[in-house]
């Protein structure tokens, strides 16, 4: 793994802080950061109306309105997956850095030498203050829209992925940001991977 070919990717409790760190990890490292307008570039790149992407990406696929056939997905929510996992390679196998969060990205490049997993938990009560502060939410909707999210990105981790979302055992590490709090669990990865980095490029 070499500074100039990393790639981070960034599973998330909702809440955790997992988008902002990973703000701060591409920040540091300079390299771009794929999240919330990965979706645009996916549309870009494969010149698709970006209006007719948004409402299904990242959701879980409805069984029942979704068929397969010799391999094949009748379901949009399987083909827009399948587009934000191709590009995703594409760029990991054109020596592109990045970080990415969610998509199923530990799991989609874990043949990739060059990538650090790491996933970011919470304690509930300081993911229920993040969110009831980030969206200025009651204490009560706070708890409904941690418990809806999560178990949308379970779904649809789970339908598309081998591993089981969350289960530490497929990531390089998995970190708890309210030790630290955000800015410090931030802090704390880039060390970690700063170390990692030291130690690859040792063997060469």
């Amino acid at each position: 793994m070499k500074r100039e070919n990393l790639i981070i990717t960034i599973g998330r409790e909702l809440g955790s802080g997992g988008h902002i760190i990973g703000e701060r990890l591409a920040e540091y490292y300079g390299i771009p950061l794929y999240d919330r307008d990965l979706l645009k570039k996916v549309s870009e790149e494969y010149d698709i109306e970006y209006e007719e992407l948004e409402e299904y990406e990242e959701k879980p696929v409805n069984v029942f309105l979704s068929r397969t056939v010799h391999g094949f997905s009748s379901s949009l929510q399987d083909a827009i997956a399948h587009l934000e996992f191709d590009f995703i390679k594409e760029h990991a196998d054109m020596g592109e850095s990045f970080v990415v969060v969610g998509r199923c990205a530990e799991e989609v490049l874990k043949d990739y030498d060059n990538v650090v997993k790491i996933f970011v938990l919470g304690d509930y009560g300081a993911k229920v203050r993040q969110i009831m502060s980030q969206f200025s939410l009651s204490e009560e909707d706070a708890k409904d829209m941690i418990k809806d999210i999560d178990k949308k990105r379970k779904h649809y981790h789970n339908h598309y992925c081998e591993t089981k979302w969350g289960d530490s055992r497929n990531y390089d590490i998995s970190v708890n940001s309210s030790r630290f709090g955000i800015e410090g669990t931030a802090d704390f990865l880039k060390i970690y991977i700063d170390l990692r980095l030291e130690q690859e490029q040792e063997t060469f």
